[in-house]
């Protein structure tokens, strides 16, 4: 469960939109859509603890430390950092006590589960962008937090790979879990979620997704 309250976020000073309340139930899907610069992203961050409110708070109903994992956008990742694909995605077992045959076995089919088996020696810089989101999704793939955040998990990937993301997206949601994903794409969020928080400069709305897409532009630029 996430629960704001009183919340306010955004530049010191600016806040983005008054204060709001809102909650998302425990194992819930949700999408949050909005405008150019109404602070979808610095929302889910907040949440997910990376950025302070301005004003009130926010309760997870977690049950321990790790219980959470973040999806960043690929913008905020150095493509320089010397480790292969297959690092990025072990990253994934952080804090998991599972002996190393059931890793290697688990690595192995997440690997082929997000279609990278042959990449597993590549460096970051030599995958497109893609290769690297597919990357990013396949090492939230070995993580068992019950609360998932994602950041426009959709960028930079083509047909097969958005297949892939909502087939996993759907699947992590029967598992009990609860997500937040932050889409532009609101015909994918009219297709794959029922429930959608919108910011507006006057509030947040949440709602049907079908009833509050009727109330974006049907255009939208991460």
């Amino acid at each position: 469960m996430i629960r704001c309250q009183a919340l306010r976020w955004g530049a010191p000073g600016q806040p983005l939109t008054p204060a709001v309340d809102f909650e998302f139930p425990k194992g819930s899907l949700t999408a949050i859509i909005g405008a150019n610069g109404s602070g979808k992203s610095s929302l889910l961050k907040v949440i997910g603890g990376l950025l302070k409110p301005l004003t009130g708070k926010v309760v997870l109903d977690v049950p321990r430390k790790g219980s959470l994992s973040f999806l960043p956008q690929q913008q905020h990742l150095d493509r320089q950092f010397p480790i292969s694909l297959q690092e990025l995605v072990a990253a994934g077992f952080w804090g998991s006590k599972q002996t190393p045959e059931i890793r290697g076995q688990r690595l192995k089919s997440v690997l082929e589960d997000w279609c990278l088996s042959g990449l597993e020696q590549r460096p970051l810089m030599a995958l497109s962008g893609g290769e690297l989101q597919r990357a990013l999704l396949a090492r939230l793939s070995l993580t068992e937090a019950p609360l998932l955040l994602l950041d426009e998990p959709h960028a930079a990937l083509d047909e097969l790979g958005q297949a892939l993301l909502w087939k996993h997206i759907h699947a992590w949601h029967a598992e009990g879990r609860t997500l937040v994903v932050v889409c532009h794409d609101l015909a994918a969020v009219r297709q794959h979620i029922s429930q959608t928080l919108l910011i507006k400069s006057s509030g947040c709305i949440l709602g049907s997704s079908i009833d509050l897409i009727h109330q974006q532009p049907q255009t939208q630029v991460a």
